[in-house]
């Protein structure tokens, strides 16, 4: 598969969309005309598991690995049909696709995604970080990918999975791809009110990014306006 711009890096690249969401493919294959990948991605059109959503979304994601997998794919693209791309600046993810061929050992690589912290690589284009959630962006490389195929459902969802099988996580950085505002099926569906409370998935997902690559930073801002304040009240006669 040929798409440059960045993709080529990229053995298959699938979508998982719902059948009785066809306005949800449209609009997928709406983003991925602004990104460069018209055409370029096959789509997986599913059931929505009614007993279980959060096991179907894990089966469906198995699905295309496995479809990947037998194709020879060595490095596996996938994202979810509520994806929104902004800023995506091909240049950064041809150096940062450059890296990860030169890189021994990744596990996986998020264009977008929740961490609990990075880290920097030595390439700016590209970040090593410590996944904590949002899987609606992300490639595998195949070792990892032939693990996870062959993984069993244990209740457990599939960021949790991603999560507890891996280790050697990078993201691009500045991360491109962003959930839009669709409900979640997993279970913890409380969680969509609060995510709109803070300005939906994109905001939130641009603040925690902003945070971890550049924790110092932030945490001396802080320091700096505690000690003002501090200044400011015991200074005063």
């Amino acid at each position: 598969m040929s798409q440059g711009l960045g993709w080529d890096f990229f053995d298959a690249i699938y979508c998982i969309t719902l059948d009785s969401r066809p306005d949800r493919m449209e609009a997928a294959k709406e983003q991925f005309a602004l990104a460069g990948l018209a055409g370029q991605v096959e789509f997986l059109v599913v059931a929505r598991d009614g007993e279980n959503p959060e096991r179907g979304i894990f089966e469906s994601h198995q699905r295309c690995l496995a479809q990947a997998l037998a194709a020879g794919a060595r490095h596996v693209l996938i994202f979810e049909d509520d994806v929104i791309f902004r800023g995506c600046n091909h240049e950064r993810l041809d150096a940062a696709c450059r890296f990860l061929r030169d890189t021994d050992a990744w596990d996986a690589f998020f264009l977008g995604c929740l961490t609990n912290g990075s880290q920097p690589t030595g390439q700016d284009a590209v970040v090593r970080v410590r996944y904590r959630c949002l899987s609606h962006a992300y490639a595998l490389n195949r070792p990892f990918a032939e693990r996870l195929v062959k993984k069993p459902w244990q209740g457990i969802p599939l960021d949790g999975f991603i999560k507890a099988e891996g280790g050697h996580f990078f993201a691009l950085r500045p991360m491109c791809a962003f959930q839009g505002l669709a409900s979640s099926d997993n279970k913890t569906v409380w969680l969509d009110w609060l995510r709109t409370l803070f300005g939906g998935l994109a905001r939130i997902q641009q603040g925690n990014e902003f945070y971890h690559n550049n924790k110092k930073l932030v945490i001396l801002l802080h320091l700096a306006v505690a000690a003002a304040i501090g200044l400011f009240f015991f200074a005063r006669p």
